[in-house]
């Protein structure tokens, strides 16, 4: 399968252009006519991307979700699996996480081998892509289900080092995430730090609320930055445009 959706990435990158996503979890989309609004906002945005997944507890049907969005939309759709369960080839690409932050061992690679028969069927692009939780206020989500510990964001150097060691190991992306519904985003030295290091895109959510978040994750280095928990309480992109 054929790169398109990283190469485009690596392309906007490499000339300055920066891009924002959005996340949309199946157990909290909207549905229906409220879906079909909402996508037409994002339609109406400068949002790059739609993504789906981001739940390991998700009861909802991703496939369906992502056939409903594709409807209304020309944006890739991206899958930002939570579990093996929310892959489809209906989507544009899916993002290969290995959550190199922690040492949980069924996130490292042992999802992946049970999810690689599938994928290596479907006709789907697949983005081998490192996942770092970062940060230090409460725990996350994600920290939770994970059952690791995210990387201070005192330490730079860490998050530096595993990203390194996750590029030297082939991984074609990075994703620096604070967690679903995190209190405070990136700080703008660790994403410099991370920047500074590694030549692959770089994709940094969690925490971001505004536009004015957005701008300071694109100026410290982030390609994409991607907004969730934001949107999902108010379905609204007002904020996400400059005064």
């Amino acid at each position: 399968m054929a790169n398109h959706w990283l190469d485009k990435l690596n392309a906007d990158r490499l000339q300055g252009h920066k891009r924002f996503s959005v996340l949309l979890d199946p157990d909290k989309a909207p549905k229906d006519i409220k879906l079909e609004n909402w996508i037409e906002e994002i339609n109406t945005s400068e949002c790059s991307d739609i993504l789906i997944g981001g739940s390991f507890l998700s009861r909802g049907n991703a496939s369906q979700l992502i056939s409903n969005v594709k409807k209304h939309t020309d944006l890739p759709v991206i899958i930002f699996p939570g579990s093996p369960e929310q892959m489809s080839d209906q989507a544009d690409a899916l993002l290969f996480l290995s959550l190199v932050s922690g040492r949980n061992a069924e996130l490292l690679i042992g999802r992946h081998v049970e999810a690689a028969p599938r994928l290596m069927a479907m006709d789907i692009e697949t983005v081998a892509t490192a996942y770092l939780l970062v940060g230090d206020g409460p725990l996350t989500s994600a920290a939770y289900i994970s059952q690791t510990l995210p990387i201070p964001s005192s330490k730079p150097e860490l998050a530096v080092a595993t990203v390194q060691a996750a590029v030297l190991l082939g991984m074609k992306a990075v994703y620096i995430d604070a967690g679903s519904g995190a209190g405070n985003p990136i700080t703008e030295t660790l994403i410099k730090a991370v920047r500074n290091a590694v030549d692959v895109p770089l994709i940094v959510g969690g925490g971001i609320t505004d536009f004015e978040g957005m701008e300071s994750a694109w100026n410290a280095g982030a390609d994409l930055v991607v907004l969730g928990t934001v949107l999902e309480k108010s379905l609204n992109f007002n904020a996400l445009n400059p005064s």
